[in-house]
């Protein structure tokens, strides 16, 4: 088994502070999604029992949830009760290389494979 590079330590790095943030301090669902900030970042829909529902990358958090998100609508249909799921970030300085921010959403989905999470990109 080779080594791994620098977008795996850090795929890893980022997945450790999704999961291990306290669902407390997670984002709750809300309109509008104002407190979300407006930089960068992956994200993760959990449920505070059954944990990761959705992994996600974009370049602007609240803009990506002010205008819906599929996961949502699965969590509903599944009947879930909405104080029961919130969205933890890994917040980015600057959207950087896009390459690079899709190569660790890649990784972190093949790691975790969330339910709601239609296609998981295959390793090339």
């Amino acid at each position: 088994m080779s080594p791994p590079n620098e977008a795996q330590q850090q795929a890893e790095q980022i997945l450790t502070r999704l999961a291990s943030k306290p669902f407390e301090q997670c984002f709750s669902i809300e309109r509008h999604f104002k407190h979300l900030p407006t930089r960068p970042g992956i994200y993760a829909i959990r449920h505070r029992t059954e944990g990761l529902l959705y992994l996600g990358k974009t370049n602007n958090l609240s803009t990506r949830f002010s205008g819906g998100h599929k996961a949502f609508t699965w969590a509903w249909l599944d009947c879930y009760i909405p104080q029961e799921v919130r969205i933890a970030i890994e917040a980015l300085d600057r959207w950087g290389n896009a390459r690079l921010l899709s190569e660790l959403e890649a990784i972190l989905l093949r790691a975790t494979e969330p339910p709601y999470n239609a296609k998981i990109p295959m390793e090339s």
